[in-house]
């Protein structure tokens, strides 16, 4: 999955070129509903390389699957752990691991948006935003963009989940605030879905060159389990 989203983004920027982009004001993939709320995210654990040396050459090896199977009880441990060089491996993982500084939890927002493709292919490509708008005036809006990897099939619905550290604009008029500490209007849109035929729908007033270079830096490094980066 991972390889597949990393491919599928470089590609990505080979079709920016191509005559296969159609411009309208609507798209086959829309927006059922959408929410943002505050989150609490625990970063993925940077894992440590695992130097463990080749399997001794002991008379246990030879028949300690055997054993497992026939005689040892489930999760019988491994005699190649009590050699030297086994014992060695582990304590230097282990110190390795203390040295190896691991991402703290951090607090922010995440944004939820559930989206129905009524095309007849599969979507894996999508570019979509959150916006906050203040009712008392229109032109003051944040705008908080995201990139998902995402197959979803022809005809079929799937939740979209983004995290990101930005949430509603703290520019809000005194007009609003006088209404209600929380009168900012939110609405969700889709602004680019690449198709798995090849083929790119974007909305016309929607223009890639906005996002080029946050979208490099999105896709600059390999996806872990995450389904959407913020641009």
């Amino acid at each position: 999955m991972k390889a597949f989203l990393v491919l599928t983004m470089l590609l990505t920027l080979v079709a920016l070129g191509q005559d296969t982009i159609t411009t309208s004001d609507s798209s086959s993939l829309t927006i059922q509903s959408y929410k943002c709320s505050k989150s609490h995210q625990v970063p993925e654990k940077t894992e440590v390389q695992d130097n463990a040396p080749a399997r001794a050459v002991i008379t246990t090896n030879k028949n300690f699957q055997r054993n497992v199977r026939v005689n040892d009880p489930v999760g019988a441990r491994d005699p190649n752990l009590d050699t030297v060089d086994g014992r060695s491996a582990t304590m230097d993982k282990n110190v390795q691991e203390s040295r190896t500084p691991q991402p703290k939890a951090v607090d922010g927002f995440s944004y939820k948006v559930k989206m129905q493709n009524s095309s007849d292919k599969p979507v894996e490509i999508v570019f979509w935003e959150y916006q906050f708008i203040d009712p008392a005036n229109t032109a003051t809006m944040a705008r908080r963009q995201f990139l998902c990897g995402v197959k979803i099939p022809a005809g079929k619905a799937k939740e979209v989940q983004a995290f990101s550290l930005s949430g509603p604009s703290e520019v809000v008029s005194i007009d609003s605030l006088g209404k209600s500490p929380n009168a900012l209007q939110e609405k969700a849109i889709i602004n680019r879905v690449e198709y798995a035929d090849g083929t790119i729908w974007q909305r016309k007033d929607w223009n890639f060159g906005e996002i080029r270079l946050t979208y490099r830096r999105a896709t600059s490094t390999p996806w872990g389990t995450e389904m959407c980066r913020g641009l």
